[in-house]
């Protein structure tokens, strides 16, 4: 089958993508809608872009109104977010924070999530997540002809779970099974890891 994207809907496109780009991270973002009112979602348009400076990308549609998104308004208001790679244990969670809710309403209350401090960050972390990084905005960047934000993040900090950390020799290694993060497919589905394998690269 050859499929030319120019007489698809962007409905069918984004059908199409979602399906064949698999599987996908997922950037579960925490962002501060105003005196401490968290809100929380996912998305996985998501991927990082560089290391100097370590900045991170994901894609924000906007809410079924026209509205932009909680995550974006409250990213452009105080420039702080929280990106959390959640693991399977938490798929219910992830896909209740995808529900649209007003602006002020609290995922993070609504799914019965607990937050600890995030050290020396303005902003707390989710506490079961295993990996979260402390992030900055660098940019927000609209593209489309019903506009997509391009939100890219500056990392400032990681946080990372004892349990999934391997070695903290030379240089740190990730035991990805460990972490179990949850991965994203088409529809409803998602994707776990069951192995992990090495190839060595060309010299």
């Amino acid at each position: 089958m050859n499929l030319q994207l120019s007489s698809l809907s962007s409905t069918q496109i984004y059908h199409l993508m979602t399906q064949t780009i698999i599987p996908r991270p997922i950037a579960w973002v925490l962002t501060d809608s105003g005196e401490h009112n968290y809100n929380l979602a996912p998305f996985s348009y998501f991927t990082p872009v560089a290391s100097s400076p370590p900045l991170l990308m994901f894609s924000v549609g906007k809410k079924p109104s026209g509205e932009i998104k909680d995550t974006t308004r409250n990213v452009i208001a105080n420039k702080k977010l929280v990106v959390h790679i959640a693991d399977i244990s938490l798929a219910e969670q992830v896909t209740q924070t995808a529900a649209t809710l007003d602006h002020g309403e609290s995922e993070v209350e609504q799914s019965n999530l607990a937050l600890v401090p995030f050290d020396d960050f303005d902003l707390p972390r989710l506490k079961d997540c295993p990996i979260a990084f402390g992030c900055s905005l660098y940019e927000v960047k609209e593209i489309g002809e019903t506009p997509q934000s391009l939100i890219f993040a500056e990392i400032e900090q990681v946080y990372i779970d004892e349990t999934v950390i391997n070695s903290e020799q030379e240089r740190l290694v990730i035991d990805a099974l460990k972490v179990n993060p949850l991965s994203r497919l088409g529809g409803s589905e998602y994707a776990v890891l069951e192995k992990t394998f090495s190839v060595a690269r060309p010299k």
